[in-house]
């Protein structure tokens, strides 16, 4: 009896013999929603977890809270992080609980180990215990607080998902999203927050719609929610290595793309990425900035970054510089203990016209 072959999926090779498939599902939209490419299943069911950040971070600037305690586009874009623990995330996440009068013990997400190996290691030897301040999520969490506070909700229970800065949150991420009546699914990240699901295709329309943003002109006649949507791309784009850290995809793709695109990881192999309207964009048939959603089944983080690259590639997004800087992540050999070479990860799909 055959075995089921998932339909697109990226495979690692030992000495040439499948050892594993993992399967791919993408979406391609623009702005207004209309689905224009695929891999996969572009309507899986996909809880985005810190790929909605970035319209968390809306939520909050929303509320008035960014301009009212004097966070700058560094500490924006922090709110959309999955941050390294570097020492430089730590001093920022102090900072912005400084301006909003709070302490860590205020912070209801907790301590766990870091998402760089270099942090990980070191912390080890200096036999180093996490604590909440140190969350990867930390800069959602203080931007959580300062917004809690200017709804006037109990700072205690900012995190509650019947508290009012969280049905706030509900209400923008779903409009963004352009959900509808149906709105999201809701369960609980890691970081002890809400955490939204929808079909995969509405993350890309709500990248979509951060990237239409960031190419309006500021000023008379503009919305503040596309004023909102603007500061935030464009927060996180100049402000990479705060998003994600050294060494991370996240980093390297928003600096080698200088502010065409912005991209954001969500745990267990979900990813999103806005695209400004281009040349390239135009190429693909569409009218404006577009947005792109990836979810790899088995929640691979490796084998998801692949299958970002390559969908950059064969779709021919920004320039061949650019792409190349995603060389590392793109092309992924498979090594022994002792360095030799045993195989590599292989994408076998192609990006469809919807």
């Amino acid at each position: 009896m055959g075995s089921f072959i998932p339909a697109d999926y990226i495979t690692s090779d030992r000495g040439g013999v499948i050892e594993n498939r993992h399967s791919v599902h993408a979406a391609i939209t623009d702005a207004a929603g209309n689905l224009l490419y695929a891999v996969g299943d572009p309507y899986r069911m996909t809880l985005a977890r810190s790929a909605a950040k970035p319209a968390q971070a809306l939520a909050i600037l929303d509320t008035g809270a960014v301009d009212k305690f004097n966070f700058d586009s560094g500490d924006l874009a922090f709110m959309c992080a999955s941050n390294s623990s570097e020492e430089r995330h730590i001093a920022r996440a102090r900072s912005m609980l400084s301006k909003v009068s709070s302490s860590e013990a205020d912070l209801r997400c907790g301590g766990h180990p870091p998402l760089s190996d270099i942090v990980q290691r070191a912390w080890i030897k200096s036999d180093f215990t996490p604590t909440p301040i140190c969350s990867n999520c930390s800069g959602k969490h203080v931007g959580m607080i300062a917004g809690a506070k200017m709804l006037g909700g109990d700072v205690a229970d900012y995190h509650l998902s019947t508290h009012p800065v969280q049905m706030h949150v509900k209400r923008v991420i779903e409009d963004v999203c352009g959900l509808g009546v149906d709105g999201a699914i809701w369960g609980l990240d890691g970081c002890d927050l809400p955490a939204p699901a929808f079909e995969l295709h509405y993350l890309a329309r709500m990248n979509a719609t951060f990237a239409a943003a960031a190419g309006v002109a500021s000023g008379d006649g503009t919305s503040s929610r596309t004023e909102a949507l603007s500061r935030v791309f464009h927060a996180m784009w100049k402000h990479p290595e705060l998003v994600a850290g050294e060494g991370r995809f996240c980093t390297i793709l928003m600096t080698a793309f200088r502010g065409l695109l912005i991209g954001k990881l969500g745990a267990d192999g979900c990813y999103g990425i806005g695209i400004r309207e281009c040349e390239q964009t135009r190429c693909l048939g569409a009218k404006g900035a577009i947005g792109m959603s990836v979810k790899i089944e088995d929640g691979n983080i490796s084998v998801l970054y692949l299958a970002v690259a390559e969908i950059l590639e064969q779709l021919k997004i920004g320039d061949p510089e650019m792409r190349q800087a995603l060389s590392a992540f793109h092309h992924q050999k498979i090594f022994n203990t002792v360095n030799v070479q045993t195989g590599k990860y292989s994408p076998c799909f192609q990006v469809r016209a919807a």
